[in-house]
């Protein structure tokens, strides 16, 4: 009989919820924006203030369109959540400051309504939003999504035009395409790539500044170092010992220019560690970086083109079968069979 009440007790557990935290959606996206807005500075300092108009056009449309979204089907609203914000935030991080001002509204239309809305909201989607905002105008507009090859400062409401920058090549493509010698990567460039004077897109210039953010979302607790770390370990493994043509093995300048160029570091912390498209166990989350890594050196060796969008977009589509095969079993599930003794009836 007492054997029979402990076994009961094992099984008893208090009713939900368990752990209370002060921490919501809201809080965590608010420490996100935080982790971000250095960057919008940054982006605003280098290329010029149409940078900012560039970045709050896509905020505004991603908030205006889960509005509306939530007003025709009659949901409950949503936007005070702030989860469109960091949508707008990270789309915009990924466009080129000389973009026409009509292109980042059409993302944002991609990214809130097809991607997320249709599919049930905060937490239903399959993909990032953002990086699929990206991917649909990279698709469309290939030529108005190309990064300026060298520093180009526009004004508020300044229009781009391709004669005004001089001719040269971007960072990544440096990278990319190193001299024969492997001497085309010198460590004057690695420092611009590092602190930010280089051209590329709004977000991704500043390696400081993005990992600063990482080292506060860590601090705060919102993100693990589980996928940042094994994605950006990843390419660095294998940066350093299967390098490009024309590059030795265990260059670590040409390593360093692989992590700092580039959407890289910012896919990094702030887009596949998204809470929705990413795996929820430690392990799978490994595996998720070590993915994500791995199609991202393949990208950029093969393509000669940044890989990383394309590479967590993938390993986004990917996310239920890791965790189908992360996740531990339930507590209860598939109890060894007890064998029961038979008492022997007196005769």
């Amino acid at each position: 009989m007492n054997e029979e009440r402990k076994e009961n007790t094992l099984l008893q557990v208090s009713s939900a919820p368990h752990i209370r935290s002060h921490d919501s959606t809201q809080t965590v996206m608010l420490d996100v924006i935080i982790a971000l807005l250095p960057l919008l500075l940054w982006g605003c300092y280098i290329f010029g203030m149409r940078a900012l108009t560039v970045t709050l056009i896509t905020v505004f449309s991603s908030v205006i369109f889960e509005l509306l979204f939530n007003l025709i089907t009659k949901k409950t609203i949503t936007v005070l959540d702030l989860s469109a914000v960091v949508t707008g935030l990270l789309l915009s991080y990924n466009l080129p400051h000389t973009i026409p001002f009509w292109m980042p509204v059409l993302g944002a239309f991609f990214a809130i309504v097809p991607v997320k809305m249709l599919l049930g909201g905060l937490g239903k989607n399959l993909v990032n939003p953002a990086l699929a905002g990206r991917a649909c105008l990279l698709l469309s507009f290939s030529s108005a999504m190309t990064v300026p090859p060298v520093l180009t400062r526009l004004d508020l409401f300044e229009s781009y035009l391709p004669g005004d920058a001089l001719s040269g090549s971007t960072p990544l493509y440096t990278v990319l395409s190193p001299a024969e010698d492997g001497s085309s990567i010198s460590t004057e460039l690695l420092f611009d790539m590092f602190i930010g004077n280089e051209s590329g897109t709004i977000g991704e210039v500043s390696a400081l500044l993005i990992l600063l953010g990482f080292l506060y979302l860590l601090l705060r607790k919102v993100v693990s170092w589980h996928i940042p770390l094994s994605y950006l370990g990843t390419v660095a493994f294998i940066t350093l010992l299967f390098p490009a043509e024309g590059v030795e093995r265990f260059d670590v300048v040409y390593m360093l220019a692989h992590l700092f160029s580039g959407g890289l570091l910012l896919a990094a912390v702030f887009m596949a560690t998204d809470y929705v498209t990413s795996p929820i166990t430690p392990k799978g989350r490994i595996i998720f970086g070590i993915g994500c890594g791995l199609l991202t050196v393949i990208v950029r060796y093969c393509a000669g083109n940044e890989g990383a969008s394309y590479a967590v977009l993938t390993m986004n589509l990917l996310v239920y079968f890791i965790d189908k095969i992360t996740v531990p079993r339930p507590f209860g599930a598939a109890l060894p069979k007890l064998k029961i003794k038979k008492e022997s009836k007196p005769q």
